[in-house]
């Protein structure tokens, strides 16, 4: 039996148009990846964390729902993102990449807690660890998608748009 695709599907084998330079389907998963790749943006930017997170900028949420957007469809706090090498992630070195970073980030949330201030986290002394680990991975998921990583972090509300009008 075959299934043909229907016109809207982001299973296309085929690079597809492009969001913010962004190519919006050319990976099954492309909503998950966005939202992993907001994350890894928001979590590797110290200078976003100061002037957004810190300041208490709405609309982009805190270091928790970036840590939700991480691992809520994907599981990567129960197992490894190479499982979705092919559908999330172009290749194992992203995979690793997104593994290391999830995991340093998961430790100090577990040590400080999911609902402590932003300034525990970025005082934390694993914290430029973290942010280090976070800038390898979306550096990497950024260029791979041919978008320029050191743009600043896009709002949630950004985001949502991305992601549901594709």
């Amino acid at each position: 039996m075959t299934v043909q695709a229907s016109e809207n599907s982001s299973r296309r084998g085929r690079r597809s148009s492009t969001m913010g330079g962004m190519p919006v389907n050319d990976m099954p998963w492309w909503r998950w990846r966005s939202n992993v790749r907001s994350a890894l943006h928001m979590l590797s930017d110290p200078v976003f964390q100061r002037d957004v997170w810190l300041a208490g900028v709405d609309g982009y949420g805190d270091v928790t729902d970036a840590v939700y957007r991480l691992v809520e469809d994907t599981w990567l706090d129960h197992w490894s993102a190479e499982k979705y090498v092919g559908t999330i992630f172009r290749d194992s070195q992203e995979a690793a990449l997104v593994d290391t970073a999830v995991l340093r980030v998961l430790r100090i949330m577990h040590q400080v807690g999911p609902d402590a201030p932003v300034a525990a986290y970025l005082e934390h002394q694993a914290w430029p660890e973290a942010v280090r680990a976070a800038r390898e991975a979306h550096v990497r998921l950024a260029t791979s998608d041919g978008e320029e990583p050191d743009t600043p972090p896009r709002s949630l509300e950004v985001l949502r748009i991305m992601t549901r009008s594709a």
